[in-house]
């Protein structure tokens, strides 16, 4: 029973510096971070399909690399995918909850798809964590302002021949 509080203390101080251990962030592959620039090359150029590969090759190295969630919905959205953008937007979001990037690229995707009110959500949050004069605050409000798709019907034509059942 005497060495109980002797012990106890000694337990929490490993605990409290193991944990202190695990909290620092640690430097990304460096071969990750070549195929992240290549990427980004790539995409930069128009081949969205060799983007994605090599952001791809960069998460199979090193899958803590949260920004490449980013350009992997710049990607998507290069290619007219604003669903698959959202998914990679709130990918990002799930893995770091503060990406005031992730928020508004995921409310600018929304806008894409005609989700206004769900872009307003994302507005509303930036709004609160990030301020009115934050740049994704802007960003998301502009592309808000500007609205969605505009749909509309095309007319058709009537076949010059009719025929009857």
């Amino acid at each position: 029973m005497r060495f109980a509080p002797p012990a106890a203390a000694l337990a929490l101080i490993l605990f409290v510096t193991a944990s202190m251990g695990q909290a620092q962030q640690r430097e990304p592959n460096q071969r990750a971070m070549a195929f992240v620039a290549e990427g980004r090359n790539l995409l930069d150029n128009g081949n969205t399909q060799g983007a994605v590969d090599a952001f791809e090759a960069a998460l199979a190295i090193d899958p803590s690399i949260n920004a490449v969630f980013l350009d992997l919905a710049a990607a998507a959205l290069a290619e007219g995918l604003p669903g698959k953008a959202i998914h990679f937007y709130r990918e990002a979001q799930r893995r770091e909850p503060d990406n005031f990037a992730a928020i508004s690229g995921e409310g600018q995707a929304l806008v894409g798809k005609g989700a206004l009110s769900a872009a307003r959500e994302n507005l509303a949050t930036l709004e609160n964590r990030c301020g009115i004069a934050c740049v994704e605050t802007q960003l998301l409000a502009a592309a808000i302002a500007g609205g969605g798709p505009v749909m509309t019907a095309e007319a058709i034509s009537p076949d010059s021949q009719v025929t009857q059942n």
